[in-house]
C-alpha cells in the first residue's frame, strides 16, 4: 500500500535539516552575534534621528524645540538610552571582530569571555555615559 501524497510530504519534511535555532541550546556568543545584527540595524534608526536633528535646527528655533521636546520625553529617553547601548556594544563587538581578523581570540573560553565583555562595555559605557550627560556637566 502507497503512502498518500500528505503522507509522503511529512515524511520528507521530517527528513530535512532542522534549523539550528531549535536544535542547539543558545550561547553567549550566538547571542552576541545576533545582537550584533540587531544592534547595526537599531543604528540605521539613530542616524535618522540625527537626520531629525539637523532638520530641526535647520527649521528654526520652534521645529528644534519641538524636536528637543520630542526626544527629552520619557520615550525619547528610553530610545536615547538604547541607542546608545546599541553604540557601544556594536563598537565594542567591532573591535572583538578586528582581533578575529588577525587570527586571535577563537578558542572557546577566549570567545566566550569576550562575549561577555561586550555585552557589560556595551551597558557600563552608556551608562557612564549619561551619568555623566545628566549629572557631570552640570556649570558651577
Amino acid at each position: 500500500m502507497s503512502e498518500s501524497p500528505t503522507e509522503h510530504a511529512a515524511a520528507r519534511a521530517a527528513d530535512r535539516p532542522m534549523s539550528p535555532f531549535l536544535i542547539w541550546r543558545w550561547h553567549v556568543t550566538m547571542v552576541t552575534s545576533i545582537l550584533h545584527r540587531v544592534t547595526g540595524a537599531a543604528l540605521y534608526v539613530g542616524a535618522l534621528l540625527v537626520v531629525g536633528w539637523v532638520a530641526a535646527l535647520a527649521g528654526g528655533r520652534d521645529a528644534y524645540g519641538a524636536y528637543l521636546g520630542v526626544l527629552g520625553s520619557p520615550v525619547g529617553l528610553v530610545v536615547l538610552v538604547g541607542l546608545t547601548v546599541c553604540l557601544f556594544y556594536h563598537m565594542a563587538n567591532g573591535v572583538r571582530h578586528l582581533f578575529w581578523d588577525f587570527g586571535a581570540g577563537f578558542k572557546p573560553r577566549t570567545a566566550d569571555a569576550t562575549a561577555w565583555l561586550v555585552l557589560a562595555v556595551g551597558v557600563i559605557a552608556a551608562l557612564a555615559y549619561w551619568a555623566y550627560a545628566l549629572l557631570g556637566s552640570r556649570p558651577s
